[in-house]
């Protein structure tokens, strides 16, 4: 994936592309307009900040979207439910405010570079964690051989905490993956879906809670297979 940070601050852009690099994300970054409308073509993400020196961010976001199929996430200061909406008319996919969290962002990089793509990224049309098989393109889950019917956000947290295969998925990568936004109340929200999830597969201790952080497979339930 191919990645292009269109930033004029060089300490955020340092701070971005060190923290995404940690996470296996290589960044290329350019601090002006003209050189974005330059470097653009070929990168599978933009991550666009809105105060440029020398050019307008929201027609730079709409000159991109106009001349390549990259897709954008604006990343700004600017928070108000206006420049929101301007930012996505524009033509961006995706607006994330400053300051955030790194694993929100990396997880909204994978989330619209997956839209654009039409490709789920790789991952594997099936996947086993002990008994239970999850069937992604089907939507179906079952557990020791039995079907469990699950809600559409049931089912992408268990496939995002599956694939992570015991690694810790943060709170707010959950949230942005399942949901694509955060608001008051995310968290508990988050917190309720993983419970009623729990229950329906009648596996309680498969999903532990990791405080503070997030939720991640248990130790016992790693013996994992893909097809």
């Amino acid at each position: 994936m191919r990645v292009l940070l269109v930033e004029d601050d060089g300490r955020v852009a340092a701070a971005m592309r060190s923290a995404l690099a940690r996470r296996g994300i290589a960044i290329d970054w350019v601090a002006t307009g003209h050189e974005a409308l330059a470097e653009v073509g070929g990168a599978d993400v933009v991550l666009l900040d809105l105060g440029l020196p020398d050019m307008n961010g929201l027609e730079l976001c709409r000159a991109i979207r106009r001349g390549t199929d990259s897709a954008i996430i604006v990343v700004s200061a600017r928070g108000q439910v206006d420049d929101r909406i301007a930012g996505l008319r524009s033509g961006a996919d995706d607006y994330l405010v400053k300051p955030f969290n790194v694993d929100e962002l990396v997880a909204r990089v994978e989330a619209v570079s997956r839209r654009r793509s039409g490709t789920p990224s790789g991952r594997p049309e099936r996947v086993r964690v002990g008994d239970i098989e999850i069937d992604i393109p089907r939507f179906e889950v079952s557990a020791g051989g039995e079907p469990v019917s699950l809600s559409r956000k049931e089912f992408e947290l268990l496939v995002v905490i599956a694939m992570a295969a015991g690694d810790v998925c943060s709170r707010e990568r959950l949230i942005a993956e399942v949901w694509g936004q955060t608001w008051r109340g995310a968290n508990r929200t988050l917190d309720v879906h993983v419970g009623t999830l729990r229950a329906k597969l009648d596996r309680p201790g498969l999903i532990e809670t990791v405080r503070a952080v997030g939720y991640r497979l248990a130790a016992d339930a790693l013996q994992t297979s893909s097809d």
